[in-house]
């Protein structure tokens, strides 16, 4: 009992210094009504929400004709806001799979530096998907958007991944895991990577919020805010990240670099990105710990908070500009 009474303080102190300690204060007291801009943002979000989880549906291999349809619509939409779309295709499990990816271009002096931000387009079995991951394909499409007249000096690519759920999960499979392995073996310079995973849903009730161990014992119970999570090696990244957002954004915001053994840590793209060496990290609500139709048939567009998705994607560039700027190294 006395050995444990004198390590438990080394143990807070250590998540503290670790994952919790982030830059600038987080957004905090009731939320402003929605900028113009910020009402711009949610009606796209909406509705390609809509057009994904609603009119489209389940997006996973039993369906795999919908995973073709969402390629196209993402295609569609890119090449709607100007972009030349490149495909990177690949099989897996007999079929032939892609990664989408439209580009814009930085200035000279700096257009070989890379950020890329990322979402996938697959669903988990028999789940429409709205949360995850039609949240997270909307939130780039909307910075596509966004940034699409608006050169930085880095160059910024919005990619979309298909096969980040299971049974692809965490294989080579994964079209993120294609991608970031190719981008390697060219020797991209990605300095930075965001994978938007699961941003729409929230909750402000007490207890609505879980955490793994030892993230349990130093974050709020509420789900009200939307997390950047990192592993120990992408914690500057992190940290300039979630500085920028903290800023500008109208949104409570909660950040963590922990180990990537810690359950919920590595559960997405990102990962694909940290095997091969690049700074990477993810924006989320937190998904299976906030949301209870996290993977089920109930994961539908009429469950998503738009409003806060749009403060979401509305820091996120203020983010982007400061990653894809030079004094962002």
């Amino acid at each position: 009992m006395i050995a444990l009474a004198a390590i438990l303080p080394l143990l807070f102190l250590a998540i503290w210094l670790f994952t919790v300690k982030m830059p600038g204060p987080a957004f905090a007291g009731p939320l402003p009504p929605l900028t113009p801009n910020q009402e711009l943002i949610r009606a796209g979000l909406q509705r390609h929400v809509q057009a994904l989880a609603g009119d489209i549906g389940v997006r996973s291999d039993e369906t795999y004709s919908n995973v073709q349809r969402a390629a196209v619509y993402i295609e569609r939409r890119l090449k709607d806001l100007g972009f030349t779309v490149m495909s990177q295709e690949y099989t897996a499990r007999d079929h032939s799979y892609r990664n989408i990816e439209a580009t814009l271009s930085g200035l000279p002096g700096h257009a070989h530096e890379v950020v890329i931000l990322g979402a996938h387009y697959d669903t988990a079995e028999d789940a429409p998907g709205a949360d995850d991951n039609a949240s997270g394909v909307a939130g780039v499409l909307e910075l596509a958007r966004i940034f699409a007249q608006e050169h930085q000096a880095r160059t910024i690519r919005f990619v979309f991944f298909p096969n980040e759920e299971p049974p692809s999960f965490p294989t080579a499979d994964m079209g993120s895991r294609q991608y970031a392995t190719a981008a390697r073996a060219r020797n991209d310079q990605i300095v930075a990577m965001l994978s938007i995973e699961s941003i729409g849903y929230y909750d402000m009730d007490k207890g609505s919020q879980r955490y793994p161990f030892p993230l349990n014992l130093a974050y709020p119970n509420v789900g009200d805010f939307i997390g950047f999570v990192s592993n120990l090696r992408s914690r500057s990244l992190l940290h300039r990240a979630i500085g920028a957002f903290r800023a500008h954004a109208t949104l409570p915001t909660q950040g963590a670099a922990a180990p990537a053994w810690v359950p919920g840590v590595w559960w997405s793209d990102h990962w694909s990105f940290w095997r091969v060496g690049y700074p990477a990290i993810m924006i989320t609500d937190t998904a299976p710990y906030r949301n209870p139709f996290y993977h089920t048939p109930q994961d539908t567009p009429d469950k998503l908070d738009y409003d806060r998705m749009a403060r979401v994607v509305h820091g996120l560039t203020h983010v982007v500009r400061a990653l894809a700027a030079p004094s962002g190294t």
